[in-house]
This record gives structure tokens, C-alpha cells and sequence, in this order.
């Protein structure tokens, strides 16, 4: 009985563990209300969902704990009326400077895993507290680090580019055409980078919103060169999904999944506005 209940409540605390990892095989979006306004000052609101298909609230919501909004100046505005529902959660964004904001989720650390006493184990957390989280006598311990990001960019007036610094920790967007400057027919090009060079021979998907009223999914793929720029030419006008990720060593064998060993990776999304 013993054996049984520590089996069971090792299965239980996988289960839980791997929750957040398996989540990531869904779609993550934060979309915003509007992204080009006019004038000195105007309310946005954003929603962010982990989904089946792109914008469509229908698994879990987004949690908004790493949030950050950063204005034209570099200075970070808090947001408001933050509420998290079933499968999705809500915030607004007051602007009022001019020049283009970024609203991002993002997270960074290191997963570990480890055998103790014949006995997977796992964590997750910053690099910092792995030591402390890593029981005495465990065996075969492996980690790495991960870093994810999820944003989206809104410009009240005329575009600015101080938001698009980049932190140097995991996936960014360097735009060669402004987000807000996208037009449904014409070709876009940006640079993704991971910690500061150049994220080279991507896959980057692209997915219109609206799936739910039409049966084509029309979703691109494209590749990063070796500058790890990529260019794109909007259909029509919409909320357009992108995505790409990175792993050490590329996928994961076949059967390994995401229940295997740890490796470094890092992933990116973000939703631009294509205008008509």
C-alpha cells in the first residue's frame, strides 16, 4: 500500500508539473482592442488566451502575472481592470504619450529534472533557486534554460522604435517594417534574434484570425535567413498570429515529447494588426 500511495503521488506530481509544458502544444496570444489611434489620448483593451485555434477563447486563460506594458519614454504603465475568466483574461491599457507601446508576457529560468530514490522529479524557476530546489542525494540531474515571449505593440499618433531595445534574453522582434505600419498586399520584413544574434533557418508560422468562419486555415510558413530576417506579404487585412520557436539540437526525437530531459529553448509570438 505504501509503494502505491508514493507511485500515485509521484504520477500526481508529474501530472502537475508537466501541466504548464503540455500547455505550451496550444496557441498563446495576447490581442489587443486596437493597435494605430489618433490623438493625445485613447484606452485599449487586451485579451489573453491559451487556445485550440488562434483568438479563439476555448482552453485556458492567460495568466498575466509577467505582464509588462512599456511606453514611448521606456517607462513601464501599469495596467488596468486586470480580470482573468475561465478561458481568458482582460486588462486595458490608458496611453498617453505618443509614440508606440509594447504590452508583453514574457518568462525566463531554467527546468530541471532528477531521479531521487528511483523517482522522477522536476521544477522549474529561476536559475537562481535551483540549487535550493533540488532534493540531497538526487541523481542524474539536468537543466536548462527556457525563455518565452508573447506581445503585441500599439501606437497612439506617429510610430516610435525605443520598445523594440531588446533585453537580449531569448526570442525578439527587430522591425525593419514598423508593426503598425503592416498593409494588407504589401510585403513586411522583420529581424528575430535570440539573446542578441541572429535566430537563423526559423520556422516562423503565420495564422489569420477569424478560423472560426471559414474552413481554409490559411496559415504560413516561412524561413529566417541567416540574418534571421523574414519577409511576409499580408492577403487581407487582420489580427495575423506569429510564431516560431528554438531547441537545442532541433526537435526532439520522435517518442521523447516534452517528457524527456530538459534542453534550452525559447519561443516567441506575436500579434500584429494588418490594416486594409
Amino acid at each position: 500500500m505504501t509503494h502505491f500511495k508514493t507511485a500515485a503521488a509521484a504520477i500526481a506530481l508529474m501530472a502537475a508539473l508537466a501541466a504548464p509544458l503540455s500547455a505550451q502544444a496550444h496557441r498563446q496570444w495576447i490581442l489587443p482592442s486596437s493597435t494605430v489611434l489618433s490623438g493625445t489620448d485613447a484606452w485599449i483593451g487586451i485579451d489573453g488566451g491559451i487556445s485550440n485555434q488562434v483568438f479563439v477563447a476555448d482552453h485556458n486563460a492567460m495568466r498575466f502575472d509577467n505582464v509588462k506594458v512599456t511606453a514611448p519614454d521606456g517607462s513601464t504603465v501599469a495596467p488596468e481592470n486586470l480580470m482573468q475568466g475561465k478561458y481568458r483574461s482582460t486588462f486595458d491599457v490608458h496611453l498617453t504619450q505618443p509614440g508606440t507601446y509594447k504590452i508583453a508576457n514574457a518568462s525566463s529560468g531554467v527546468m530541471a529534472t532528477w531521479s531521487l530514490n528511483g523517482t522522477p522529479g522536476r521544477w522549474r524557476g529561476q536559475a537562481a533557486d535551483l540549487a535550493a530546489n533540488v532534493p540531497a542525494g538526487a541523481t542524474d540531474v539536468v537543466s536548462a534554460p527556457f525563455a518565452s515571449r508573447i506581445e503585441t505593440f500599439a501606437t497612439l499618433g506617429e510610430p516610435t522604435t525605443t520598445v523594440f531595445q531588446p533585453t537580449g534574453v531569448g526570442i525578439e522582434l527587430v522591425p525593419v517594417t514598423h508593426p503598425t505600419d503592416v498593409v494588407a498586399g504589401e510585403a513586411a520584413t522583420f529581424q528575430l534574434i535570440r539573446d542578441n544574434n541572429p535566430l537563423a533557418d526559423a520556422e516562423v508560422t503565420i495564422a489569420r484570425g477569424g478560423i472560426r468562419y471559414r474552413d481554409n486555415p490559411e496559415e504560413m510558413t516561412v524561413k529566417t535567413d541567416a540574418e534571421g530576417k523574414f519577409t511576409v506579404t499580408w492577403p487581407e487585412a487582420g489580427m495575423y498570429w506569429i510564431n516560431t520557436a528554438w531547441r537545442a539540437g532541433g526537435p526532439a526525437p520522435e517518442g521523447m515529447g516534452r517528457g524527456g530531459p530538459p534542453v534550452a529553448s525559447a519561443s516567441y509570438v506575436a500579434v500584429f494588426e494588418v490594416l486594409p
